[in-house]
């Protein structure tokens, strides 16, 4: 089914939120561009505009930081870890309580269907929140046992403080922006940083939703601040700005190495999760029918806009064939349609330049002589559809099994050999370390494996395995740090040690 056939329109409380003047959230008030420019945002799912929002620049990020370093030295500074650990719970409650609204507006901004929204600011947004707002107590230094200086023991004190980094410049993507809008504020507030947030220029009203929430609970004026824009203007000037102390980014591998670039300047703490080109690998042992659910979903879960998606799916050759046929059958019966539609299960990609960028894969692959098995089309009418796209006899030399292509495309490959560690090696041919899964019933076999698959994140029998306690990020191009957990709390704080002679 296509979007164009359907008669979706949002609800009258949407609607109203997306009529709205949108402005920038900076040391709490709604204010305009310093510029007064505005950028026009686009459904997905219709090609319809929704709304427009303010196009920060350089003026608004340099207005935005000086709210958050005064928040960082103001109240904010004075609030005990009780208080930080109240407001983010109250933060989650909030969320949680309009999480209808949230959802629709996460999938008018996005495309992403409903019920996917719903769920994943559940689990992903209001839990995360949850699970940072009970770190925020727990918080701690230590005393060490040591004698500087030639003292004798028991006259001197060493101990050791974390504080937090600073003013925190969080750059998020567009294909989950309110969750991925969570996830960096949940380890920064914990930690008691202050934070300038800049949104994806595609989807930008997802973090403004979030930001009357904000306002609602009582965050002090500059502790959250929202500006909306372009990455080559407002992104580049937080990227670059002299008094951030800390850039949280979320997106291309390629716009990382941009952001590493510009924070030289003050030699920012910088944490990357950035894009992958994740293995599966299926022993003929394994439980297909967990591994063709499994695997189909791990792939194609948000239109294969995710960076941990299952992309290159390694198969043994003594079940190649029925794996790939089930694959195939399961990919091809996703309804396909408006995310507001309770029957889609995929929605449209992000864009018609993304579209555009996908198909043009999908045609390198046809000449690569890669069997394209199904899909490989878009869909007529209007919106950014098209259908779920499944390669059969690829190679780690074709460009759509090496590269990154963001989009609803799925490599398989045969094995045959019994040694590990050649499977291994062919699929970590790739720049990309970030996630990965292995599906066999050998526990000896799955250890083993997931061992030598190079990637920050490995699951067994499932696919990219996420909960807010879980360390989560990328090795080689795949990304810098760790987010999620107490790791991801960590690079927020940065630790002071105190020593007193007696």
């Amino acid at each position: 089914m296509n979007a164009a056939a359907q008669n979706i329109a949002p609800s009258s409380e949407a609607r109203s939120f997306l009529d709205r003047d949108h402005r920038l959230l900076i040391d709490g008030k709604w204010v305009p561009a310093a510029s007064g420019e505005v950028t026009e945002i686009f459904d997905p799912a219709t090609e319809q505009k929704l709304a427009t929002a303010a196009a920060g620049g350089k003026e608004d990020i340099d207005r935005a930081v000086a709210a958050a370093r005064k928040a960082l030295r103001g109240e904010w500074s004075k609030l005990t870890s009780y208080d930080r650990t109240r407001l983010i719970l109250k933060l989650a409650d909030e969320l949680e309580a309009n999480i209808g609204l949230a959802s629709e507006i996460e999938t008018l901004d996005n495309g992403m269907p409903r019920m996917v929204a719903h769920y994943s600011i559940a689990s992903f947004g209001c839990d995360f929140l949850r699970y940072y707002a009970g770190w925020a107590t727990k918080i701690s230094g230590e005393t060490i046992p040591v004698s500087p200086q030639g003292v004798r023991n028991g006259e001197s004190l060493t101990y050791t403080r974390r504080e937090p980094i600073g003013v925190v410049g969080a750059i998020i993507p567009w294909n989950a922006p309110l969750i991925m809008a969570t996830l960096k504020l949940g380890p920064a507030l914990a930690a008691g940083c202050t934070v300038v947030l800049k949104p994806a220029e595609l989807t930008p009203l997802a973090a403004l939703f979030l930001g009357d929430l904000v306002k609602r609970v009582g965050f002090p004026d500059g502790v959250i601040n929202i500006v909306t824009g372009y990455g080559e203007t407002a992104g580049a000037a937080l990227a670059a700005h002299p008094d951030v102390d800390k850039i949280a980014f979320t997106g291309s591998t390629e716009v990382g190495k941009k952001i590493i670039a510009a924070s030289i300047g003050n030699l920012k703490r910088v944490t990357l999760e950035l894009g992958g080109k994740s293995p599966m690998v299926v022993f003929p042992d394994a439980d297909l029918d967990k591994v063709i659910p499994g695997v189909t979903r791990g792939a194609f879960f948000l239109n294969g806009q995710n960076c941990m998606a299952g992309t290159r799916l390694f198969v043994h050759g003594d079940i190649f064939d029925t794996v790939v046929e089930r694959v195939a059958q399961m990919a091809s019966q996703f309804r396909i349609g408006h995310g507001l539609s309770p029957d889609s299960d995929l929605g449209p990609l992000i864009s018609g330049e993304q579209r555009e960028r996908v198909m043009g894969y999908v045609e390198a692959g046809r000449k690569s002589g890669a069997e394209l098995v199904c899909g490989g089309d878009v869909l007529p009418g209007r919106g950014f559809f098209m259908k779920p796209t499944l390669f059969s006899k690829t190679t780690m030399d074709m460009s759509i099994a090496r590269e990154e292509i963001f989009g609803p495309v799925l490599c398989v490959q045969a094995f045959s050999d019994s040694d590990l560690q050649a499977v291994a090696n062919e699929a970590n041919r790739s720049i990309y370390g970030l996630s990965g899964s292995v599906w066999t019933r050998d526990i000896s076999v799955a250890h083993r494996m997931a061992a030598m698959i190079d990637a920050g994140q490995v699951s067994i029998n499932c696919h990219a395995a996420v909960d807010p306690a879980i360390p989560f990020g990328g090795n080689r191009q795949s990304g810098w740090g760790r987010e999620f957990g107490r790791e991801g709390l960590d690079a927020y704080l940065k630790t002071k040690a105190t020593t007193v002679i007696y």
